[in-house]
């Protein structure tokens, strides 16, 4: 642990919470980190179980759009990160068999490197990772791995302030609906299993695939089918 980066970081994370007459959270950390790191782009997910839950904070639009596309394929850079606990470098290649809809969603919205960060807390628990985007590739050296795992600890401590319920999540009681997604997409997968007569598990899977092949937020998917506009059939999706 670098204690200098700490320090630095926790001073910047203060200074841009200040300069915007805000109090330290998540955007103000956010916002540091993008601007140290030279990034075009981060996003925060929480992940428990090795399964991400909910996308925690994105700088931007496009941010979030590459974290919804790991949401929506369950897998991706930010998972790799939380699974070894340690830091993930990655070429975006749309062409590449590693993590098919991340780089292709990547590729297509002009990101060409992505740097991802555990996020750890205690004595190494992860409860997520931190993606770190770049339009550009650009070196990374020690200095910038030490930066980046500064401004993680601190993403970790603010993420877990705004999720308060990620801690002990261990022995809280399980949601229902699929593992590893926001209520939303819960409860419309749980409303196209019973309007399909199909298992939730099928639904879910009729709704990553319309998102995946229409290139849709799953959040804007489940949202749709909450308010009756979109009807998942096996064969084909019908307007509703």
């Amino acid at each position: 642990m670098d204690v200098r980066q700490n320090i630095a970081a926790w001073k910047r994370v203060v200074e841009v919470a200040s300069a915007a007459d805000r109090a330290v959270a998540l955007p103000s950390a956010a916002a540091a980190c993008v601007k140290d790191a030279g990034a075009d782009g981060l996003g925060v997910s929480l992940i428990t179980s090795g399964e991400i839950r909910a996308v925690a904070y994105a700088a931007d639009e496009r941010s979030y759009q590459l974290e919804d596309a790991q949401l929506v394929s369950g897998e991706g850079p930010c998972t790799e990160a939380y699974l070894r606990r340690r830091i993930v470098e990655a070429d975006v290649q749309p062409t590449a068999g590693q993590w098919p809809v991340f780089m292709r969603t990547a590729g297509e919205l002009g990101i060409r490197s992505v740097v991802a960060v555990p996020l750890l807390v205690g004595n190494g628990v992860p409860v997520g990772a931190m993606d770190v985007y770049h339009a550009t590739r650009a070196p990374f050296g020690a200095a910038d791995r030490a930066r980046l795992e500064a401004y993680a600890r601190i993403l970790a401590l603010l993420a877990l302030d705004a999720h308060p319920a990620l801690i002990g999540w261990e022995q809280a009681a399980p949601e229902p609906g699929p593992a590893g997604y926001p209520p939303v997409v819960h409860q419309a997968a749980g409303a196209a299993a019973e309007a399909s007569n199909v298992t939730v598990s099928e639904a879910l899977a009729r709704m990553r695939a319309h998102a995946f092949s229409h290139q849709r937020l799953l959040k804007d998917i489940a949202h749709d089918i909450l308010t009756g506009r979109l009807r998942l059939e096996e064969d084909r999706d019908t307007p509703g």
